[in-house]
């Protein structure tokens, strides 16, 4: 979030942008990260949202029903206008738009983990019958936390958005339909980055709006 030529220049913010979104706890419900970068005529922007504030749920949609909802959430998320308010003055239009949302393989690799401390202390039993029931013990409890980990289930979506703009200067604020469009969305954790450096700012539902004048 992060002089170059112009395309390697949105290359590194684009980079710095995923390093700092995956840094947010996406878990936590109601809020959601959005990372924003001004480069030259350049508007990128990246949005990380927890399942639950999209579409309600984070579990593995496997009704028609969840299935419809997370089909329309992604299609709304491809539609920059109707998720952020920019000037008309900015003269800015998409250039990129792009939304899907990701499980967590949270479940596959901790099930690995888990024949691998199983074989592991299988084989300390067996080799010191002495501590047996030490050992039994503290399985009991590892076994116990990891299926409570592994019963839960975040699911988390990502959407990318590139606007060229005719008139930066003009880009002195976004407002944020996107409160309207998903009512469980309560705040927006968000990065703004320029040749000038990064500052963090909190957008919430009931001010709507980020100001950018003087960045």
């Amino acid at each position: 979030m992060k002089h170059l030529p112009k395309l390697a220049l949105i290359s590194f913010a684009t980079a710095g942008l995923a390093e700092g979104s995956r840094e947010h706890d996406t878990h936590e419900h109601g809020v959601s990260a959005l990372n924003i970068a001004l480069f030259g005529k350049t508007l990128a922007m990246e949005l990380e949202a927890p399942g639950s504030d999209i579409v309600g749920f984070e579990y593995e949609a496997t009704t028609d029903e969840d299935k419809a909802a997370i089909t329309t959430a992604t299609t709304l998320l491809s539609d920059p206008a109707a998720l952020f308010g920019l000037p008309s003055d900015a003269g800015c239009s998409a250039a990129k738009a792009e939304a899907h949302l990701e499980g967590n393989e949270h479940d596959h690799d901790e099930h690995g983990h888990d024949d691998e401390h199983k074989e592991h202390v299988d084989s300390e039993e067996h080799d010191d019958h002495d501590h047996d029931d030490e050992k039994h013990d503290g399985h009991d409890y590892d076994e116990h936390d990891h299926d409570e980990e592994a019963g839960e289930s975040h699911t988390e979506f990502y959407a990318e958005y590139e606007f060229s703009c005719t008139n930066m200067d003009a880009l002195t604020n976004i407002s944020f339909p996107y409160f309207e469009q998903f009512p469980n969305a309560l705040e927006l954790e968000v990065q703004v980055i320029t040749t000038k450096g990064a500052m963090a700012y909190e957008v919430e539902r009931d001010e709507p709006e980020l100001v950018l004048e003087g960045l």
